[in-house]
């Protein structure tokens, strides 16, 4: 074969599958991958032969002879058409109920994450090393111990803790988060992930600088006036330097670690998984929706990384009314994803604060963070006695926003009614504010709830009683009951727990009921004020006014139509276009399935028919060819709706028009 002939060869082949694959998608109605139909039509051209010789077989050894009917002619050319064109539909209808779309990833996926399965396989076989060297392999494989004693319990604490100590960055923040989350944890897992500390050694400077340049556009002696290059202090996720700027301002310029981001996504990729894996085959790990934990806790380690987040929390705090305490400000030009600059505070650490200074310090902190929870909306979700200063002015400082959590006006509306309940001691109310800011179970105990609400009020809140561990019964109670608590509530409960440790060491014997009864007094007063309830009036009056003024005479219409006969009530039925579509979707799958039944038992019938005026000499009648024709038709139109009982929903995407096609 020449070379003109052997191009001509290959581009018919080519056009041959490229008509096969596009009207093979047609004809199903869906959209498919060009490599899957490319693929589906090569196995049709393939099989076109083997499967079209025993057919025009059946109609006689010498096939069409001199003076067939044309049309019988044609008509056996258009099924063996049909035929080839039946090929790959089946063969994708095949690949969509075995093979279904993504569950394979393509060539060039596969090559660009190879290089990451690889990663991700020898930090999996890291990890299991140190949970099997911290005995904690019966427990992921589902076959731990029981749990009903407490040094069970704590033995197994202490060895999750060391486990993920070991694990580093990602593992050390994921421990701290949980010591959170006192309504999903015993104490004694609360108790010892509490003392995990991510305080490491600092990065050399050679790491650190190129940081700097590539994020602030120069050489650190040109943006800063001075640059101290020894750290201030390290953490896992980055150090902080003093500088100063050529307007010689005292600034703390925070940078982030180099590589930390591909460490940390590596991470959480692997305790999504591992999430997952626990949630399906452990009964502990479906009761704390392990999955959810771990998609929370990797949007909030994700923001941590971006100091622009922390930034923008910085200024949204700043904007609030702080009271006594004192935020530092973000040099807004100079902060990016990697490098936060911020105004510097001059002070020691809090704790130098004496008894009555402390008992001070610890009502304005408290202050300052109820106004920021139940006033303002955003609040420093971690204000632990590190994230604190004693300014030189004897006022406090608050550091650190990389947790910052924000309420909307419903919640904080509720947590109001909450905190004047407590402060009314009203169970009913407290009750009510509660599963206000929950999700409110179908098959909740409203009165077991409000009577286990009652005791703990009288535990806490009862003259000459003690706060302390006041907020680890409430959690007790929260879990008990079946309440699940949203992130942004659980931030606020955490904030409120990591407060009461800090007013203590501020200030042994600190009254936190009281003073936060005198907070809400203080704010009732002022919720109450003239001022504030006639503004409150007007802008409710205002709301109110163009629908009173439509009132009567929308009810005069009612009333007219009503005593004289004329009241209609006009409903739209599947208003909603997404109604209308899949309403029109499902009626096209059932009238495809009734066409296609239909076309496949008259093919039977016609094929089980003797006689009938014959196209093909000898061999086949009219009759048959149309029976035979019938049959392709009622395959397709089964195949047709067979992919669509297949395909996953999220890869169930038919043409616009639904049935024709685009």
């Amino acid at each position: 074969m020449s070379f003109p002939l052997t191009l001509v060869f290959s581009v018919t082949v080519l056009l041959t599958i490229a008509g096969l694959a596009v009207v093979a998608q047609r004809l199903l109605g869906v959209r498919l991958g060009v490599i899957r139909t490319s693929l589906a039509a090569l196995v049709a051209l393939s099989l076109s032969r083997p499967v079209l010789e025993p057919i025009f077989s059946s109609f006689g050894p010498e096939g069409l002879q001199e003076g067939d009917s044309v049309i019988g002619a044609l008509a056996l050319v258009l099924l063996a058409v049909m035929c080839v064109v039946l090929i790959p539909m089946v063969v994708l209808v095949l690949a969509e109920a075995l093979v279904p779309p993504g569950s394979i990833p393509g060539p060039l996926e596969f090559l660009r994450s190879l290089r990451g399965r690889l990663s991700r396989g020898r930090r999996y076989s890291q990890i299991t090393r140190i949970a099997f060297r911290h005995g904690l392999g019966p427990y992921l494989r589902g076959r731990g111990g029981s749990l009903g004693d407490r040094s069970g319990r704590a033995r197994l604490a202490r060895s999750l803790r060391e486990a993920l100590d070991d694990g580093g960055v990602t593992f050390v923040k994921l421990g701290q988060v949980l010591s959170t989350r006192r309504d999903l944890l015993p104490p004694e897992f609360v108790e010892e992930l509490g003392k995990l500390q991510d305080q490491v050694s600092p990065a050399p400077w050679e790491q650190i600088e190129p940081v700097l340049v590539a994020e602030l556009g120069g050489p650190v002696e040109d943006v800063f006036a001075a640059f101290d290059r020894k750290p201030l202090a390290a953490a896992s996720v980055g150090q902080a330097h003093t500088a100063r700027l050529h307007s010689g301002e005292s600034v703390v310029v925070k940078v982030r670690r180099p590589d930390i981001g591909q460490v940390v996504a590596r991470d959480l990729d692997i305790v999504r998984r591992l999430a997952g894996t626990l949630e399906t085959r452990t009964r502990w790990g479906r009761s704390l929706g392990l999955r959810d934990l771990a998609e929370g806790f990797a949007v909030a380690i994700r923001e941590e990384l971006d100091f622009r987040v922390e930034a923008g929390n910085m200024a949204a705090v700043a904007a609030s009314n702080g009271g006594n305490v004192t935020y530092p400000a973000p040099v807004s030009a100079m902060c990016t994803e990697r490098v936060l600059v911020m105004q510097r505070l001059s002070g020691g650490p809090v704790t130098a604060a004496g008894p009555e200074r402390g008992h001070t310090l610890a009502r304005d902190l408290l202050d300052c963070l109820l106004r920021q929870i139940l006033v303002e909306g955003v609040f420093h979700a971690d204000p632990h006695p590190g994230n604190l200063m004693l300014l030189d002015d004897g006022t406090l400082g608050l550091l650190d926003f990389g947790s910052v959590g924000r309420l909307d006006a419903s919640v904080r509306s509720a947590l109001q009614r909450f905190l004047l309940a407590m402060n009314r001691q009203d169970p009913l109310g407290v009750t009510d504010a509660l599963l206000e800011v929950v999700p409110r179970p179908e098959d909740i105990e409203e009165a077991a709830l409000e009577r286990a609400l009652g005791q703990f009020m009288a535990k806490h809140l009862a003259p000459g009683t003690d706060s302390v561990a006041m907020f680890t019964d409430l959690f007790k109670i929260v879990s008990q009951y079946g309440l699940s608590i949203p992130p942004e509530v659980a931030a606020v409960f955490r904030a409120l727990a990591t407060l009461e440790g800090t007013l203590v060491r501020l200030s042994p014997g600190f009254n936190l009921i009281g003073e936060a009864r005198s907070f809400a007094s203080r704010y009732l007063t002022e919720q109450l004020d003239v001022d504030s309830v006639k503004e409150a009036a007007v802008t409710e009056l205002a709301a109110l006014l163009p629908m009173l003024r439509r009132l009567p005479r929308r009810v005069e219409r009612i009333a007219s139509a009503a005593e004289h006969g004329r009241f209609t009530l006009n409903v739209r039925l599947l208003a909603d276009e997404r109604d209308r579509r899949f309403l029109t979707g499902l009626l096209h799958q059932v009238l495809l399935t009734v066409l296609g039944a239909t076309a496949g038992l008259m093919a039977v019938l016609l094929l089980g028919t003797d006689g009938g005026p014959e196209v093909i000499k000898g061999s086949v009648s009219l009759f048959q060819l149309l029976g035979y024709n019938l049959l392709v038709i009622a395959s397709i139109l089964v195949l047709r709706v067979l992919v669509l009982v297949f395909r996953r929903p999220g890869d169930h995407h038919a043409y616009p028009d639904g049935d024709r096609g685009v």
